[in-house]
């Protein structure tokens, strides 16, 4: 306990974040077992009922548990950000790691391309991808999948350049191992504190984008829930029934809130480490 206590004292945004992640994270997983009422059957008789013991975040226009729409809604959330992870991880570090290991055309090429991505914002270039594929889940998790790309191939091939011009990096080439046992069990290993920092922002990058797709009607659509969508339809609402906008806003407030200051925490710890 009192390691612990030691540990939440010297890494407190590590802690906090952790803590806003594991509780909405345990709302998700609960959601797959139990809701309080089906999410997507509204009932003309309960239209924007206030909060009370039967509907514990009152209900919407059209008389939908609002509590068990949140509780659906995280698992879009949940898995948008996961795929942004995941697609930035298997296909943004190999290439990051290769552009900063072999350079000449092959990075000038890329960079070309990374840069043509980043100088054009997330949204609008979600917006783009989501015109020509059209709306829907599917859809929008492709797009925020692809847009994550650039982050984690910038901090893979910043890491390389680093890292290949190094004396034991060069006593690899010379001992002849292979290019690929270099880039993934010498170069990559010491990219982990950066990669895990990368992927947190990263995720809440992700929430944030969905969030603003889905509030403009362009990311998941109805039935399906979404905490941005949930956003959207509250607006109207909100001086008559102003809860519709409380436990979404709050929702995606605590999980982006929760991984910046979890990649806050893990920069901190390996800054530490390296220090001592």
């Amino acid at each position: 306990m009192r390691t612990l206590r030691s540990f939440v004292k010297r890494n407190p945004s590590f802690a906090i974040g952790s803590s806003m992640i594991a509780f909405l994270l345990g709302f998700m997983v609960l959601s797959f077992f139990w809701t309080p009422y089906p999410p997507n059957n509204p009932s003309a008789l309960q239209q924007l009922q206030a909060p009370s013991f039967l509907h514990w975040l009152g209900t919407d226009h059209l008389g939908r548990d609002v509590f068990s729409r949140l509780m659906m809604a995280s698992q879009t959330a949940f898995l948008v950000g996961s795929a942004s992870v995941a697609t930035g991880s298997l296909i943004g570090v190999p290439l990051g790691l290769a552009c900063g290991y072999y350079g000449g055309w092959f990075d000038l090429v890329i960079v070309r391309i990374l840069d043509a991505m980043k100088a054009i914002p997330s949204l609008l270039l979600a917006l783009m991808l989501i015109s020509v594929f059209g709306s829907g889940m599917t859809v929008t998790v492709f797009a925020i999948a692809v847009l994550s790309i650039p982050l984690y191939a910038r901090m893979a091939r910043s890491g390389a350049m680093q890292l290949k011009n190094l004396d034991y990096m060069q006593w690899t080439q010379l001992i002849g191992i292979g290019s690929g046992r270099i880039l993934f069990h010498h170069l990559l290993p010491n990219l982990r504190s950066s990669l895990l920092v990368t992927a947190s922002l990263g995720f809440a990058n992700a929430v944030l984008t969905e969030a603003g797709l889905s509030y403009l009607g362009l990311g998941v659509q109805p039935p399906d829930p979404s905490w941005g969508k949930m956003l959207s339809e509250a607006q109207n609402y909100l001086f008559n029934a102003p809860w519709l906008a409380i436990g979404s806003g709050l929702s995606i407030t605590l999980l982006v809130l929760g991984f910046n200051l979890l990649g806050d925490g893990l920069r901190d710890l390996g800054d530490r480490r390296r220090k001592d």
